[in-house]
């Protein structure tokens, strides 16, 4: 009774005893959010889901239990809008939550061994993924000391003050609460977060266990369970260390062509010269590369990863992408260490994969894929092999003959040199990983028989391959081409982590301003997808001397700007430096009138229109082209 008595210690005189009627209510009511709190307070340590099991327990558990059960139960300070109730039930929640954090030196007492947790048969249950910053939240969180993180959860999640924290930590047997304090404003505030979906272990995720396994041992299993729960656990893999197939989750069933996709030994490697004489000039013509393509177990894990990845590996695909494991054996592209990972890339006919691990030993691992089915050699000529500090790396295909990096942004500055060793350029800056600003738009240029293309990195394992020119008859970043660029290199943003295959520009149109001040430039991009649907059209316009173009109009999966139908028409308002609005409307070559409906009505003949217009009109844009076919506007 020793905890209780504390917990008397620190009730105010005012407090009343409580029922054991009321905190079971209390249990019922608050249910959810007790488990939460457990759940965030208890390390991550042995996987996500024996962590919302034990949450469940705790939360289960914090009604006294036994036939001497008492008919009331100590005074306690108020909990949540004034319940004693659920104050009580805090407190032996958090008391049980740092006890099973406790690191344990020996044998424990009976007293010690955790709770028994719920049964749940041939599932895994975990919450649902979170975003980047509910993950990063969680890492920041596993680094306190389990005192620190409860801390942070009362102040976050129970909207308590420090010395109330400070309190109900010395009463669940804190050693030093200020300390915990101390850890925990370490620790960014979140309180949104804390109590989101990511966090919640009432709201699951469920996944099968060892199907294969559970079958052929379930009589072992239940003398096993048996005997641990007389025994507890007294065995535990050494934390940091990788098991036979490291993050991998358990094999689901015997098929003998995934067994063979598993098999280090069985992968697809290609000749180094094989590419000279290849009919395909695609990924598959790449040879293996890297110190580790020996490395059996590296391999191994990866193989393993990719066919299962467990609760610790963050997958990530664009859209369109599959996950799931190779039909067959895949062909190693690339393995070995690469800035503070051990990277393997694969590539299954279909899908490229690329598998790191931390060089460290820790635990945790990261699969990302890209589809690649149908690459031609501009689409096949780089990967990304690494993402670090701001910079990329890249494995280069093996006809590739030199490697350079430029700024898309200033078309007549050289490009600079990259160093090449085994096919891996040395780091350059990757506009995706850049905070802030767009002030520049750094690119990979590469030279191999056919001559010389440029390849921009939009977040995925594949570069996006830029060319500039009328829909058709488009070709590569030189001279004049790259000219086009510089003003709209910044909008290639709007396309990041989209499975982008190939993005064009097309200067279609140059349009005399009202009031005499130049000509206005109307640039159309078209960025093309993996998949084939999720194109986009932005229609830009930039003003006479200009640094940067605007986007005004934007199309999804419409064919405009594209080979389909290379025509495209879009307008903007303008102000002049005279203080008029206009209208400004252009259409591409071969349109023989535009109008102008709605806020504003206007035509003219020919593919531009300019219209008085007053600020923030609407209007719906019409063009008519030569043969007589009717275009609407890009909006």
């Amino acid at each position: 009774m020793q905890s209780q008595d504390v917990a008397q210690r620190h009730a105010p005189a005012s407090a009343a005893p409580v029922g054991v009627e009321q905190a079971e209510a209390a249990l019922v009511e608050h249910y959810a959010r007790l488990v939460r709190l457990a759940y965030l307070v208890l390390p991550p340590g042995p996987g996500r889901s024996r962590r919302v099991l034990t949450a469940h327990a705790l939360a289960q558990r914090a009604l006294p239990r036994g036939r001497k059960r008492p008919a009331v139960i100590p005074a306690q300070p108020p909990g949540r809008e004034g319940d004693s109730g659920y104050a009580y039930l805090r407190g032996r929640v958090l008391r049980a939550a740092l006890e099973a954090a406790r690191p344990r030196t020996g044998l424990p007492r009976l007293s010690q061994l955790p709770p028994p947790l719920p049964l749940v048969w041939g599932l895994r249950l975990f919450p649902r993924p979170g975003g980047a910053d509910a993950l990063a939240l969680d890492q920041r969180l596993s680094a306190l000391s389990a005192p620190a993180r409860a801390a942070y959860v009362l102040r976050g999640l129970e909207k308590l003050s420090d010395p109330d924290v400070r309190e109900l930590l010395e009463a669940a047997g804190v050693d030093d609460p200020s300390g915990a304090l101390a850890s925990a404003a370490s620790v960014p505030a979140l309180p949104g977060l804390l109590s989101s979906p990511e966090f919640d272990p009432c709201a699951l995720q469920a996944r099968p266990t060892d199907l294969r396994r559970r079958h052929q041992h379930a009589r072992a299993a239940l003398a096993a369970a048996a005997a641990l729960a007389v025994c507890g656990v007294l065995v535990a893999l050494p934390g940091g260390g990788w098991g036979p197939d490291g993050a991998a989750a358990p094999v689901y069933a015997e098929n003998p062509a995934a067994e063979a996709a598993l098999d280090p030994g069985r992968l697809t490697r290609v000749s180094p010269t094989a590419w000279r004489t290849s009919a395909r000039n695609d990924f598959s013509a790449w040879p293996a590369r890297g110190p580790l393509t020996g490395d059996r177990a590296l391999l191994r894990r990866a193989l393993a990863v990719w066919a299962r990845p467990g609760e610790t590996v963050r997958v990530a695909a664009p859209p369109g992408t599959a996950t799931g494991g190779p039909a067959g054996p895949p062909q190693l592209l690339y393995a070995g260490e690469v800035d503070n990972a051990r990277v393997v890339l694969l590539y299954d006919g279909l899908r490229i994969a690329r598998y790191a691990e931390p060089r460290d030993g820790t635990q945790g691992a990261a699969l990302d894929f890209a589809r690649v089915d149908g690459a031609t050699r501009a689409g096949a000529g780089a990967l990304v092999l690494s993402r670090a500090d701001g910079n990329a790396r890249y494995l280069i295909a093996p006809w590739v003959r030199k490697a350079a990096r430029r700024d898309l942004t200033k078309p007549d500055a050289p490009a600079v040199p990259l160093t090449v060793t085994d096919g891996v350029t040395a780091p350059l800056a990757s506009p995706v990983l850049r905070p802030g600003a767009c002030t520049s738009w750094t690119v990979l240029q590469l030279t191999g028989p056919s001559g010389t293309q440029v390849s921009g990195d939009l977040g995925e394992l594949v570069p996006a391959h830029l060319t500039a020119g009328r829909p058709g008859s488009a070709g590569e970043l030189t001279g004049e081409r790259l000219r086009t660029w510089a003003p709209f290199a910044c909008s290639l943003a709007a396309e990041r982590s989209a499975g982008v295959r190939s993005v064009n520009a097309w200067a279609y149109a140059e349009q005399p301003l009202p009031d005499g001040s130049g000509a206005g430039a109307w640039v159309c991009t078209r960025a093309e997808t993996w998949r084939g649907d999720g194109t986009a059209a932005l229609a830009q316009f930039r003003t006479p001397g200009g640094a940067t173009g605007a986007v005004v109009a934007r199309g999804t999966d419409v064919p405009a700007c594209g080979p389909r139908d290379p025509h495209v028409l879009a307008g903007v308002l303008w102000k002049s430096a005279g203080g008029h609005w206009y209208l400004l409307a252009a259409g591409s070559p071969g349109m023989s009138s535009v109008s102008a409906t709605g806020g504003v009505t206007a035509s003219a003949r020919g593919p531009l229109l300019i219209a008085r217009a007053t600020q923030g009109v609407r209007a719906d844009l019409a063009g008519t082209l030569a043969d007589g076919r009717r275009i609407t506007g890009l909006r």
